[in-house]
């Protein structure tokens, strides 16, 4: 019950002090992301990178040192073993071998399949080349320009070209700062990844657009209020729905993270992120932002209803 009258109460926070400050941290956090880029750039995993995925089943738990030792002596380059979902699953990459042609790669999944024996059963095995792994990386990228670009065209017709370049700046800083955390802390960079990303976009216009809607509403309601009260006031009316289904979806995220394991780590990092980083640039990057665009367009207007009044009477005079 105390629950329920907290979120039913409208809290009347100004959220535009602090606007300043959070704008130099939301620009820190992208040069953070673009040094990182630039000097570590990212962890690509076989399916950008290329080279050899075997997912096997031991009888027992897995001794993954044995098995590091026996793939280690066959000289096929970087190899990484890890348990995920049970003691006796192992996921083991094998980095791109030098001669990438079909059958040498078909060679070092045989000689795998040797070193480890008949012991083990072969879940999986797969082979992506270089030329793949460009197009993977190419296709990833038109996938999210993609998805900008019809979220900037749904926004700019539903709210205008000033919410729609806020919107679309926030889904940037929050896309944009999630790959830099992959960059940063060096987790695998996967198509699970793009997949995340793309998703973080999603959750995040969401906010936004409640927002906007919210702010649309009390423009018919406050004809005559500061715009910069009114998204104030927005905001603080949206905070009951933004605490309850951002809080829930932390809390799924959250447990993913802790409890879903090594396969589902990377995903489930970026996502953790996006929710916090979303919920954060919708208040504090898109909110404001829309003020100052909203604040020079009115500057315009009264320029030209200047200029406008001033030919007319010009023109009036004898």
């Amino acid at each position: 019950m105390l629950l329920m009258r907290i979120l039913r109460a409208v809290p009347n926070f100004d959220y535009f002090r602090y606007h300043k400050v959070c704008f130099a941290f939301s620009i820190a956090l992208c040069l953070i992301t673009v040094g990182s880029l630039l000097t570590r750039g990212l962890n690509y995993g076989v399916d950008f990178a290329g080279g050899i995925v075997v997912e096997v089943r031991t009888q027992g738990p897995a001794d993954l040192a044995d098995m590091r030792s026996k793939l280690n002596a066959l000289n096929l380059g970087d190899v990484n073993l890890q348990e995920f979902g049970s003691p006796n699953d192992v996921l083991i990459r094998v980095q791109q071998q030098k001669d990438t042609t079909e059958q040498q790669e078909m060679a070092a999944v045989g000689k795998i399949r040797d070193a480890l024996g008949t012991s083990v059963d072969y879940r999986r095995v797969e082979v992506v080349g270089p030329t793949v792994g460009a197009e993977l990386v190419r296709d990833g990228i038109y996938a999210v320009v993609l998805s900008l670009l019809g979220i900037l065209g749904y926004m700019a017709l539903r709210f205008g070209i000033h919410a729609a370049m806020t919107g679309v700046i926030a889904l940037l800083h929050d896309c944009v700062t999630a790959v830099g955390l992959y960059s940063v802390t060096g987790v695998q960079f996967d198509l699970t990844s793009v997949a995340a990303v793309v998703a973080i976009a999603g959750f995040s216009i969401n906010d936004t657009v409640v927002i906007d809607d919210r702010i649309r509403e009390n423009l018919r309601k406050y004809k005559s209020m500061d715009f910069r009260d009114l998204i104030n006031k927005s905001v603080n009316e949206t905070f009951a729905r933004t605490l309850m289904t951002n809080g829930l979806l932390l809390l799924a995220v959250g447990a993913l993270l802790l409890f879903g394991g090594q396969v589902l780590f990377g995903f489930s990092l970026a996502m953790f992120w996006g929710v916090v980083i979303g919920t954060y640039s919708t208040i504090y990057v898109a909110a404001p932002l829309e003020w100052y665009f909203s604040k020079r367009h009115r500057k315009e207007k009264q320029i030209e209803d200047a200029a406008v009044e001033a030919a007319a009477a010009k023109k009036a005079k004898p």
